[in-house]
């Protein structure tokens, strides 16, 4: 099978080739320099030319912050990015699957989310990772949409280790504690997609590690598995302040994955666990 990756340089494009490499597939990863996404031309160029049997668009805009000003470059990424994939996939009758965020929901109440449950998102960066949904759902009928919230991967920044660089200047951190959700390891996610690509069972879908926590209490835990001394301090969403909405409940449910004889994601615990001793591995701190 030949599968072309978008988003190759981010954390979870990476870990998808190396996981399609892995199980002896093919695996074309491209980012903005071999093709860029909001560039129809660019994009009917590269993906006719490698003529894969399906595409895994990982690439996405994804400065929550920035976002909230730079909103046409956004939608141009997050929303125009995926449709003009999903028109060639129709034209080449080739398979598509689209990353998508928790941050398309409300982010309110305690329940979790299922993936049909109505949207309602409260920012750019919510709202732009929506219309791509739509778009892609409108054009193609084979179609995944995955839905994943907290990554955390070797190659990119992320708050795992956004926490580690702290630790090497400051011994006392503020981090919010009223935001509940699902850290997820592009390791695992990587594994599940590849696994996904491989089948027929089309649909929307909610992938993270298993088990919820604040980002607070996840925090707390890298330290505490990378034997770093912090005083961490919770503090409300409303304290930290920040320029975009942020969902104070990212609980999602991933039964939709077991129904359809896919694996669940391990618990996050296991997962910081591997990526810390990765980490350690290749002497990040």
């Amino acid at each position: 099978m030949k599968v072309l990756v978008t988003g190759v340089k981010g954390q979870l494009g990476y870990d998808v080739v190396k996981e399609l490499e892995n199980r002896g597939m093919e695996a074309i990863g491209v980012d903005i320099d071999e093709m860029d996404i909001t560039d129809a031309g660019s994009v009917s160029k590269v993906i006719k030319e490698a003529r894969p049997d399906a595409v895994i668009h990982c690439a996405a805009y994804t400065a929550v912050d920035a976002a909230e000003e730079n909103e046409e470059l956004c939608r141009k990424v997050n929303a125009e990015g995926p449709k003009n994939i999903a028109e060639i996939c129709k034209e080449l009758d080739i398979k598509m699957i689209q990353i998508s965020t928790d941050y398309v929901f409300n982010g309110q109440g305690e329940n979790l989310w299922e993936p049909d449950d109505e949207a309602g998102p409260t920012s750019v960066y919510g709202q732009t990772k929506y219309e791509g949904e739509l778009a892609v759902r409108n054009i193609l009928e084979k179609y995944f949409i995955v839905r994943i919230a907290w990554v955390f991967g070797i190659n990119g920044k992320n708050f795992v280790k956004t926490m580690l660089n702290l630790s090497k200047n400051y011994d006392t951190i503020r981090v919010v504690n009223d935001q509940f959700g699902s850290p997820t390891y592009t390791y695992d996610l990587a594994r599940l997609l590849v696994d996904m690509v491989q089948t027929e069972k089309y649909g929307v879908y909610h992938a993270t590690n298993e088990g919820i926590c604040s980002w607070y209490d996840f925090a707390c835990a890298i330290f505490a598995e990378a034997g770093i001394e912090m005083n961490v301090i919770p503090v409300s969403t409303e304290e930290y302040g920040a320029k975009a909405n942020r969902p104070a409940n990212s609980r999602m449910s991933k039964e939709k994955l077991t129904e359809n004889g896919f694996e669940k994601l391990p618990q996050w615990q296991d997962a910081l666990k591997r990526y810390i001793a990765a980490l350690r591995e290749e002497k990040f701190f």
